[in-house]
């Protein structure tokens, strides 16, 4: 038993991975690839309606879009192995009142309505409503709203926070702008829908 321990010791950097690092990974690997599937399955598809996705936005502000998600991909692989491997749940006390459970909930609110946004949008686009509008803003809004309790819960963490925060904060930073900003409040200002 004692060895099956080290082991594992060796494989999380010098401790046992709590259940709580191992639910926090699981959700990321289902949330992660049910995101990566629904846009290979989105865009793939012979009913992707391909360049309606952008809306209205302006193809001055295409390429900003086109970077910025390179830096919030690349964000994302800052901030979550510092969420993971550097934060131990037992201790982890975010602005007094929250545990590091709180994790579940905003990773949980970016990557599921992430996962949705694409086929949402494509039938608001095939049969547009005013309730499907709403209801794409909505998910939209909720992965917004994720990735700024992300950047709020790291920059609230009881210290001393561990070595690292910095950069994944810094990583968080073009991750919100991208999901808060360009595709939560920019997208939606530019979308073409009747009477909106």
């Amino acid at each position: 038993m004692s060895a099956q321990v080290s082991d594992q010791k060796v494989l999380t950097g010098g401790f046992q991975m709590n259940r709580q690092v191992r639910s926090l990974i699981a959700l990321n690997l289902i949330g992660g690839t049910a995101v990566l599937v629904s846009y290979a399955f989105g865009l793939g598809s012979e009913s992707s309606v391909g360049d309606a996705l952008w809306g209205g936005v302006p193809d001055g502000l295409r390429p900003l879009y086109t970077v910025n998600m390179f830096l919030a991909a690349a964000g994302y692989f800052l901030f979550t192995p510092y969420i993971f491997f550097k934060l131990r749940p037992e201790t982890t006390r975010i602005a007094g009142r929250f545990g590091y459970g709180l994790f579940h909930i905003l990773y949980a609110l970016v990557l599921f309505p992430s996962a949705i946004w694409l086929q949402l949008t494509e039938l608001m686009i095939a049969q547009p409503s005013a309730w499907m509008w709403a209801v794409v803003r909505l998910d939209l809004a909720c992965v917004g709203l994720g990735a700024l309790g992300l950047l709020i819960a790291l920059l609230k963490l009881d210290s001393p926070a561990p070595r690292g925060r910095t950069l994944a904060v810094i990583g968080l930073l073009p991750f919100c702008l991208q999901t808060a900003v360009l595709d939560a409040t920019v997208w939606p200002a530019f979308f073409p829908f009747p009477g909106h």
